[in-house]
């Protein structure tokens, strides 16, 4: 391949097209809005898909395994996935870009929202839990998607990016969930059962939104970045291994924006595995459970849930960010990956402790519990302002 003489520098060695991003900003504008269209895209079918299973997930659990105390274990399946997946999409969205990472993540959301129908078909607990295991990868795909509308954003607009992703992961997860009904009397009508209904969504949903990634995102968001940010250090030493790691790497901001997105996803997942087997108690159908899955006073709980989203909302996009500023982008999506595996195992923490919590106690004690944990963040973000970060 030919290359000009700005292709060919001391440090890196660029194919033309790349070269040109580098040297034009104009062009990493038209990119990063391009990747953030494609991405609310591909999120909204993503939040559908995302949607639809956890709501009634842990219903059909209860209704295959035949016990209230097992209800929980969806929620720690798939987001035991989830944490999986994280780590694979990490770093195959470092080596290959985000493209190949995300993509393959939301078509094995697809494959395991297949085989949970199959499960329910066949009345198959061992497959249900293996499926429900591959339909995490969905949920990391979800996740990180997030970062890939990030890469090539401004400081000032790394959150803004970050925001966007979710509220559009956010649409989906309203409309999946309440269509709910119909997928169950869809499901019945071709002699699938109710409860798997929704999953039909779900894997036409992560299907859709791994073939928009895998057909649209190109140039590859985060192989661009990384190559502008090279090209800004060219001057510098060639780093490598463990030296470029800790040379690249604001430990401590990663640190802060971990904690803050493993408690928020902890306490919310504790909470929401939990909200629909209170709800039936309360004798609400699938419809209201795909609403908000709130009880007794419908304004007041509908206001709580909302506020509880809204909070997730605020830690895993202030997380993000926090991440995001602490890393170089040739470390970048390695080191989001590996967070968002713990971030996961959170959420599979607190779906898997819910069920005991609840059946041993109340759902007021799982919910009081979550707003006491919450609280912890107020040290960990005072911490942070008050002590100064090194650069490592």
């Amino acid at each position: 391949m030919t290359m000009s003489a700005k292709d060919t520098n001391a440090s890196t060695h660029q194919p033309i097209w790349l070269q040109e991003y580098i040297d034009s900003p104009e062009r990493q504008i038209h990119l990063y809005k391009k990747t953030l269209r494609i991405l609310i895209l591909s999120q909204i079918f993503g939040g559908a898909g995302l949607g639809a299973g956890i709501t009634v997930g842990a219903l059909l659990a209860q209704d295959m395994l035949g016990t209230e105390n097992a209800a929980g274990i969806p929620t720690a399946l798939f987001t035991l996935g989830s944490a999986g997946a994280a780590l694979l999409i990490g770093r195959s969205s470092q080596r290959f870009g985000r493209r190949a990472g995300l993509a393959g993540g939301f078509l094995a959301g697809g494959l395991g929202a297949i085989g949970v129908i199959i499960a329910a078909l066949t009345n198959s607990i061992p497959l249900l839990f293996i499926s429900l295991f591959i339909y995490g990868a969905g949920t990391a795909s979800n996740l990180q998607a997030r970062y890939a509308g990030t890469d090539l954003a401004t400081d000032k607009q790394r959150a803004t990016a970050a925001s966007m992703a979710m509220v559009s992961t956010t649409l989906g997860a309203v409309v999946g969930p309440n269509l709910v009904n119909r997928m169950g009397e869809f499901a019945d009508s071709i002699g699938v059962p109710t409860l798997a209904g929704p999953f039909i969504l779900s894997a036409a949903a992560f299907i859709i939104a791994g073939l928009f990634i895998l057909i649209l995102l190109r140039p590859d968001p985060l192989v661009v970045s990384t190559a502008i940010a090279n090209a800004k250090k060219k001057g510098d030493s060639v780093l490598t291994g463990t030296n470029e790691k800790n040379a690249t790497i604001n430990k401590k901001g990663v640190v802060v924006g971990a904690l803050i997105m493993i408690l928020t996803q902890f306490v919310m997942a504790a909470i929401m595995t939990m909200t629909p087997i209170h709800m039936g108690h309360h004798d609400h159908g699938l419809g209201e459970v795909g609403l908000v899955a709130p009880v007794g006073s419908m304004p007041l709980l509908t206001l709580a849930l909302v506020l509880l989203g809204l909070g997730w909302n605020f830690g895993l996009i202030s997380g993000t960010a926090l991440i995001i500023d602490s890393t170089h982008p040739s470390v970048r999506a390695k080191t989001q990956g590996s967070v968002d595996v713990l971030f996961a195992l959170s959420g599979a923490a607190g779906g898997g402790v819910s069920g005991m919590v609840v059946a041993h106690s109340s759902f007021a004690a799982l919910s009081l519990s979550g707003a006491i944990l919450s609280l912890v963040l107020i040290p960990v973000v005072v911490w942070s302002r008050k002590s100064p970060s090194k650069e490592l």
